[in-house]
């Protein structure tokens, strides 16, 4: 599979954009385990136009990352040329184009999924957005907005006849958000139809190496996108590439082994933050993933999502280790919202 000049051999994992949650730490860990291309938290077109300092350090990039992805959003397409030219300063591998959040605070100014109505200008904002920059341009969304709208298999065709490079689909329509199961049969229509010959990344439900390799043989997709999945489990793209290679799944960690990936992604974290309490407040997301099914442990998962401090959080973590350090965690029926 290529994006311009880039090669990803065998079926590439790439994490999914997600805001809040794919800053630095998180890329890091999942890089650790075998992401193969990262992306940044998606950043507003309108707040690059404005020169938001909290903004443009979203799109700061280490070498780790690379190959790495800056994504945007926004509904103007004169912002959004800008501010994929200012993205473009901050050297990303390539850039991608938002047309998939379903978040309301998004898809009420017509970005993000709100894309999806308006056809036409889906286009021309990418093409507008691909003449306007050197690097590669790729774009990720969903299948549509309701259940009787689903206008992916057009949409894809009109990006590619707009320059875009590579396309992520989310098997979910904006309507669903993300409750309900995702449907990849569309996902594959587009990957086979013989007018598309733009790589096809399918998103949406992986959760395992089995079902990663069942989505893959079903559709054919160029490559798989793995997005909450990945939350308080960053060593899901290693349990998917051994599952690929070997057909066999490896055994989920032991809570002492997560422990330690916990110490480290917060670790990390911390080191990246300006301050100790927003580098704890960050990671809370991940806190209230890491430890799926573990019994009687509500007390102990309420303090860890309360604690502000990196005393506070390491006492615990030392606690769960000493009720729980042997236990093997189960994630096959962790919840992905």
């Amino acid at each position: 599979m290529k994006i311009g000049d880039i090669n990803l051999e065998g079926v590439p994992l790439f994490l999914a954009p997600m805001e809040d949650v794919t800053y630095k730490s998180f890329r890091w860990m999942c890089k650790k385990f075998g992401a193969d291309v990262m992306y940044t938290e998606f950043i507003s077109s309108e707040a690059l136009v404005r020169d938001i300092e909290k903004t443009k350090m979203k799109m700061h990039l280490f070498e780790f990352d690379r190959p790495v992805a800056i994504q945007i959003y926004g509904h103007n397409i004169d912002s959004m040329v800008r501010a994929a030219q200012v993205a473009e300063e901050f050297q990303p591998d390539f850039l991608d184009i938002n047309f998939g959040c379903p978040m309301k605070k998004i898809v009420r100014h017509g970005a993000g999924s709100a894309m999806l109505k308006d056809l036409p200008k889906m286009q021309q904002m990418a093409a507008e957005i691909v003449k306007a920059v050197k690097i590669p341009v790729t774009a990720k969304t969903r299948l549509g907005w309701t259940e009787s709208d689903k206008p992916i298999a057009e949409a894809a065709e009109r990006l590619q006849d707009a320059g875009i490079q590579a396309l992520a689909i989310h098997g979910r329509t904006r309507e669903q958000l993300y409750t309900g199961v995702a449907d990849w049969t569309l996902i594959g229509e587009v990957k086979n139809n013989p007018k598309i010959h733009i790589p096809i990344i399918g998103n949406g439900d992986i959760n395992s190496g089995k079902k990663a390799k069942q989505l893959l043989d079903e559709t054919g997709v160029d490559a798989l996108m793995i997005g909450r999945g990945a939350i308080g489990r960053p060593w899901l793209f290693r349990e998917v590439k051994h599952y690929l290679a070997t057909g066999n799944e490896l055994p989920q960690p032991s809570v002492s082994e997560v422990v330690e990936t916990l110490k480290e992604q917060m670790r990390l974290n911390l080191e990246w933050r300006d301050n100790e309490r927003s580098g704890i407040l960050m990671m809370r997301r991940h806190f209230a993933k890491y430890f799926p099914g573990l019994p009687n442990f509500r007390e102990l998962k309420i303090k860890l999502l309360r604690a502000e401090t990196n005393a506070e959080v390491h006492t615990i973590l030392e606690k769960i280790v000493e009720e729980y350090g042997s236990f093997q965690l189960d994630f096959s029926t962790a919840s992905l919202k």
